[in-house]
């Protein structure tokens, strides 16, 4: 495994008034922190398990950190995914050897689907967080932390099963008692945060995210005592905040992180800027196998939420010079246009009139304000698309 790089931040440090650093497992081999459990659980089984072959189920990067695994050790691995899964996350699992099966909505029924393969074939389960060697393979990442940052303060980790936050933390508390783990979960699935509050295992019945990588309905036994006992405090973040991230990180850092991967620093970055201020922190990027069609719209949406995207439609009556018009104060305004697109066809056009998408390249808000301003002293009718 590598030993991953530990970076500081100066963007991510002056927007949060904290001193960010960035532990980059989305630099990882199969790029996530994933494949250190794995690797420690498979090298460890005995003979007879290795001949028999292993099974696991996964949404992803457990599946490609398994796969890759086996394939060190020349072991026989089938891999369960939810029907959604990532193609290219399918795709790269395959390439490691591993015979890949496609059943169940999500992880939790997937995985309910390799309790009866097992049995059937014989095969070893390789839990995705619920086992002790897998969560000690991840708290290699807390020892490495200390080893490169000294004085370190709060560890940001995301949260889904809670084997990556349960190693960290027991690595971390054995000799720093004092730092501070602090857990991010997706606020559609808060189910550690909820087991806690709760005091028992607590499932959820639904939710949707943009990060998959942690939306488990429920934790297990072994990773909710260890977080209740280790861990100091389970946060959550919403998907736009994430979304803001991962541009952010591409922008900016040139890191592509998967959404699951970039939700403990999304946190910090939606924080009120008083809080927590002046810390030396460290944010656990966990992975970076993002699909690349998703990547095309976290760009979109990224520049529309920093305000250099402006998407418009504007009804206008369908005769000529009148395309000429918006265009005209379009330039007026100095702002390219990157894509337009001419309707007159739709039924939601009424007839007689014409409508237009616009998506307008924008240095910063303010441009987007002289064109609304614009628009409206020439009492042309037009609607923000979000």
């Amino acid at each position: 495994m590598r030993k991953t790089d530990l970076i500081r931040s100066a963007t991510f440090s002056h927007i949060t008034k904290n001193n960010i650093h960035l532990k980059l497992e989305c630099l990882q081999k199969t790029g996530s922190f994933k494949v250190r459990g794995a690797m420690l659980k498979i090298s460890n089984l005995p003979d007879d398990q290795k001949k028999g072959g292993v099974i696991a189920a996964s949404a992803g990067n457990h599946a490609q950190a398994v796969a890759f695994a086996s394939s060190i050790q020349s072991i026989s691995s089938v891999i369960v995914m939810p029907k959604n899964a990532s193609p290219s996350k399918i795709l790269a699992t395959r390439s490691y050897g591993a015979k890949v099966i496609l059943e169940g909505n999500d992880y939790d029924e997937s995985a309910e689907y390799v309790k009866d393969y097992a049995k059937r074939e014989n095969r070893t389960i390789i839990p995705a967080f619920d086992d002790p060697e897998v969560i000690a393979g991840q708290g290699t990442i807390g020892l490495e932390i200390l080893q490169q940052l000294d004085d370190v303060e709060e560890i940001y980790v995301p949260i889904g099963g809670g084997g990556l936050i349960s190693g960290i933390a027991m690595a971390v508390k054995s000799s720093h008692p004092k730092v501070k783990i602090i857990g991010v979960e997706s606020s559609a699935f808060p189910t550690m945060r909820e087991s806690i509050k709760k005091k028992k295992i607590t499932k959820l019945a639904t939710g949707h995210t943009i990060a998959d990588g942690i939306s488990i309905k429920t934790p297990s036994d072994l990773t909710f005592d260890i977080v209740k006992k280790y861990v100091d405090e389970i946060v959550v973040v919403d998907d736009p905040s994430i979304v803001k991230t991962m541009f952010l990180l591409m922008e900016r850092s040139k890191i592509v992180a998967e959404a699951a991967g970039a939700a403990s620093l999304a946190y910090l970055l939606s924080l009120p800027k008083p809080q927590r201020r002046g810390k030396k922190v460290v944010s656990v990027i966990s992975g970076g196998n993002v699909d690349m069609y998703l990547l095309g719209q976290i760009v979109s949406k990224g520049l529309m939420q920093t305000g250099r995207l402006l998407k418009i439609f504007v009804d206008l009556p369908d005769k000529p010079g009148a395309l000429k018009k918006i265009v005209d104060e379009i330039t007026k305004a100095n702002i390219n246009i990157v894509e337009v697109e001419h309707d007159r066809l739709s039924s939601n056009v009424p007839a007689g009139t014409a409508g237009v998408y616009l998506s307008l390249e924008l240095e910063n808000r303010e441009k987007s304000k002289t064109l609304i301003d614009l628009f409206k002293k020439e009492k042309i009718i037009f609607s923000i698309l979000k």
